[in-house]
C-alpha cells in the first residue's frame, strides 16, 4: 500500500510541475508586442474608441510595442489585399526595428508576443468569396499564422499567445440576417454565408490548435498560449449581460455605427447610419458591421491581462 501512495504522489507533484512550466510566471512579462488586423491595430480604432491592447497595456502595467495593421491577413501570397499582412510587411518592420536599435527593451524572457489574425483571410475579399490565389484554402491560411509563431521563436522571441478567430457568423456582416452594408453591396445568399463561415472559423481553430500542440514540445523554452477568443465572443453573444454594460437594452445583433447601404451601392456613399451615442455605446457587441465594440474591447483586454498575469486560465490553454 505505501509504494502505491508514494507512487501517487510522486505523480502527483509532476503533474503539478509540469503545470506549472506551462506559461510564463506571475509577474514575469514587463512587455506586450501585437500583431495582427484590425482587431488589434491601435491607430486603426475600429472600434471607435481605444482598441484591446491599449487597455490590456494599462491593466497589465505592459510596455506596448504595436505592429498590427487594419485590413492584413496572414501573407498577400496567400491572400492578397492591398493592406500590410503579418508576413510581408509586419515581421519585416519589427526585424528592422529590431535590428536598428529601437527595441532594445525588449528581453525575451519578460516580453510577450500576441497574434490575432484570420477574419480577413477568411472573409470577404479572401476565402469566402473565392479570392484568395488559386488552390489556397484554410489550411494554408492557418498554417501561415502558426508559422508566426516559428519564424518569431527563431529570432529569439520565448512567450507567445495565438488567438484564435471569432464566431464571425454572429457578427452583422456574416449573420443570416445580414443587410447590405459597407464592407459588401452585391447580391449574396445571407444564409450560405452565414453557414460558410462558422466552417471557415471553427474548422481554422481546430486545425490551428492541432498544428500548435505539434509545435509546442519542438521549441525549447518556449511558453505557447492559446487564447480561445471564439469561445470567449460566442459566450458574450449568448449572455451578454455579463460582459456589456451599457444604458440601453443589450445589443448583440446590432452595431454602434450601423450603415444600411441598398443593394449593389458604392461604398463610398455614406449609406444610411444609424448610430449610439454615449453610454449607450457599452450595450452593443459590435462597433460596425465586422468589428467588436469598445465594451468588447475592455473584456477582451481584461482576459487577455489576467491570463498573462497567471490571474486567470478560464479563457487560454498554455501548451508549453
Amino acid at each position: 500500500m505505501l509504494p502505491q501512495l508514494l507512487a501517487v504522489t510522486v505523480l502527483a507533484k509532476a503533474v503539478a510541475l509540469s503545470a506549472f512550466a506551462a506559461g510564463p510566471a506571475p509577474g514575469q512579462i514587463k512587455n506586450l508586442v501585437t500583431f495582427g488586423d484590425s482587431y488589434t491595430d491601435v491607430d486603426g480604432h475600429a472600434d471607435g474608441g481605444i482598441m484591446w491592447p491599449v487597455f490590456a497595456s494599462e491593466d497589465g502595467n505592459f510596455g506596448l510595442f504595436p505592429f498590427a495593421k487594419s485590413g492584413a491577413t496572414c501573407s498577400n501570397n496567400l491572400t492578397d489585399r492591398p493592406f500590410p499582412s503579418v508576413f510581408e510587411s509586419q515581421l519585416p518592420t519589427y526585424f528592422a526595428e529590431k535590428a536598428n536599435g529601437s527595441l532594445t527593451a525588449l528581453k525575451p524572457e519578460d516580453t510577450i508576443y500576441t497574434l490575432w489574425i484570420g477574419t480577413n483571410d477568411v472573409g470577404v475579399g479572401a476565402l469566402l468569396t473565392g479570392h484568395q490565389t488559386p488552390g489556397v484554402t484554410v489550411v494554408d491560411t492557418v498554417t501561415c499564422a502558426v508559422n508566426w509563431v516559428q519564424t518569431m521563436y527563431n529570432s529569439g522571441a520565448r512567450n507567445f499567445i495565438f488567438q484564435n478567430m471569432i464566431p464571425l457568423e454572429t457578427t452583422p456582416l456574416y449573420s443570416a440576417d445580414s443587410y447590405p452594408n459597407r464592407y459588401w453591396t452585391a447580391q449574396r445568399n445571407t444564409t450560405e454565408w452565414s453557414v460558410f463561415m462558422k466552417e471557415l472559423t471553427t474548422s481554422g481553430n481546430a486545425i490551428a490548435r492541432l498544428e500548435l500542440q505539434l509545435l509546442a514540445p519542438t521549441l525549447h523554452g518556449a511558453h505557447i498560449g492559446f487564447f480561445d477568443s471564439h469561445s470567449l465572443f460566442a459566450d458574450m453573444f449568448a449572455r451578454p449581460q455579463l460582459y456589456l454594460n451599457g444604458t440601453a437594452p443589450l445589443n448583440v445583433t446590432g452595431a454602434v455605427h450601423s450603415c444600411v447601404f441598398q443593394l449593389n451601392e458604392s461604398t463610398g456613399d455614406p449609406g444610411v447610419c444609424t448610430d449610439a451615442t454615449g453610454t449607450d455605446q457599452d450595450s452593443f457587441l459590435w462597433y460596425d458591421e465586422l468589428h467588436p465594440s469598445v465594451q468588447a474591447e475592455r473584456v477582451v483586454a481584461k482576459e487577455i491581462s489576467d491570463a498573462i498575469h497567471r490571474r486567470s486560465e478560464k479563457w487560454i490553454t498554455w501548451l508549453s
